[in-house]
């Protein structure tokens, strides 16, 4: 077997074979053999048909059985004996066999990128110290209260403000008849300039008092994402029957009872503050690791298979589809297609791509592993995320190895970005005012400027 390789960039290569005509004779002798065993042919004893008779009636699905084998045995050989790191599928057009001459193919390829060493040392980083703010607790405090509000219907003669829920019964007409794109509601409960309705609703009924009945016109515009109202005037006849007050609880002891764990107001304000310094030390994990990745995706230049592009395009557009699917809607409802996302996200994609390369070359490089201890630790914080015993996500992982193996590959992965982080130049730095973080943005969204 004569085989050629021709590199078409750094990343794709083509491989050209040809398998002589000898041994395609060889193994079509082996087929026919094989073939002669158990073929049954009338007027023929089975293991007597001639092998003319045998081309004749069977010879292109030998043929067809043979050439791919061929294939399949030649692609294999060539990759171990070269030793190509293929990543994503083999393309070939396989040509049909021809037993009278040798048969000749090509398959293309891509292959995982051969990195120089990563010079990680010393990456300059900085290291913002957030600090925990008694008004970021406080306001998770009145997050808590308002959750455990109560509505309570106002018994005065009063006007509706713009604090107040109400009490609707409403319907649409369309040209004075009743419209079943807008069917009668009772007992709707809307918080004045809140919620699905539009905000006619909020500006007509706030300054009245119920019980009373009004009439509310809404022009719904060409572009509304509704197609049975988009480009409808519709009137809405409205029953107002109740102004409603929210209640919200007072910040004691009281209020914390009914949520399980905790005893006192105190406690619930301490483990909100462990709760935000967990989140914080996130960030700040997120954004040095957003550092070193600028650093090093700036540096090292090497072309990317298509292959691990589409892989991570897939995923990508895989989670919007998912995050879609939980709200109810789709990416069609967002305007969105898959060949939309795909030309959209293509350098997020790439960038992605490039950033488990490099990390792939550091774990090499650096021989990076991951201990037993380490795996069981992530499984057990994994296991308190989901709410679940580790024992589930442990059988998880044993009913799928290869979601396992991809699981230890991304701890590897955090690990690296530890070492990377570790080995920094790390400065401490106070965190920016949202003055600054908006500068920042605009700073990156203005065009280069170049000098005359």
């Amino acid at each position: 077997m004569q085989v050629k390789i021709e590199d078409k960039s750094s990343v794709k290569k083509v491989l050209s074979f040809e398998i002589p005509k000898e041994i395609i004779a060889k193994e079509l002798d082996k087929a026919y053999n094989e073939l002669r065993k158990k073929a049954d042919v009338k007027g023929f004893r089975k293991g007597k048909i001639p092998r003319k008779v045998l081309e004749n009636r069977f010879a292109k699905d030998v043929h067809a059985d043979l050439a791919p084998r061929l294939i399949q045995d030649s692609f294999v050989e060539t990759i171990q004996e070269h030793k190509l790191n293929i990543v994503g599928g083999p393309q070939l057009d396989p040509p049909e066999l021809n037993p009278d001459e040798a048969y000749s193919f090509e398959i293309t390829v891509e292959i995982k990128p051969e990195l120089e060493d990563i010079d990680f040392e010393g990456i300059a980083l900085e290291k913002t110290q957030y600090v925990v703010s008694d008004t970021e607790i406080e306001s998770q405090i009145y997050m808590i209260q308002k959750t455990m509000s109560k509505k309570v219907a106002v018994t005065e003669p009063r006007p509706v403000k713009e604090t107040d829920f109400v009490l609707i019964d409403y319907e649409g007409f369309l040209n004075g008849t009743a419209f079943s794109g807008t069917p009668k509601i009772e007992n709707y409960v809307m918080g004045i300039g809140q919620g699905a309705l539009p905000k006619e609703f909020s500006e007509k009924l706030i300054g009245t008092i119920p019980v009373q009945d009004l009439e509310i016109e809404v022009a719904y515009a060409d572009d509304f994402y509704d197609e049975t109202l988009k480009g409808q005037t519709i009137v809405y006849k409205v029953n107002l029957k109740e102004i409603q007050e929210e209640v919200i609880p007072e910040a004691n002891d009281d209020l914390v009872k009914d949520l399980g764990q905790f005893k006192t107001l105190d406690d619930v304000r301490v483990s909100i503050r462990e709760n935000l310094e967990k989140g914080y030390a996130q960030r700040v994990k997120h954004e040095m690791s957003e550092q070193v990745f600028v650093h090093l995706l700036d540096k090292y230049k090497f072309e990317v298979p298509d292959a691990m592009v589409d892989g991570e395009l897939n995923g990508i557009i895989m989670e919007a589809e998912q995050a879609f699917a939980q709200n109810n809607t789709s990416l069609e409802d967002a305007g969105l297609s898959r060949d939309i996302m795909k030309t959209q996200y293509r350098d997020v994609a790439e960038k992605q791509a490039r950033r488990h390369l490099i990390l792939d070359k550091v774990i090499t490089q650096e021989a990076i592993e991951l201990t037993e201890e380490e795996l069981d630790k992530s499984f057990a914080e994994m296991a308190l995320g989901m709410k679940a015993s580790v024992d589930a996500i442990k059988n998880y992982f044993n009913m799928d190895p290869k979601q396992l193996e991809y699981y230890k590959h991304t701890q590897l992965e955090k690990k690296a970005i530890d070492l990377i982080i570790k080995k920094g130049s790390v400065s401490e730095v106070e965190p920016k005012t949202a003055k600054e973080d908006a500068m920042e943005e605009n700073e990156k969204g203005a065009p280069e400027q170049t000098n005359a």
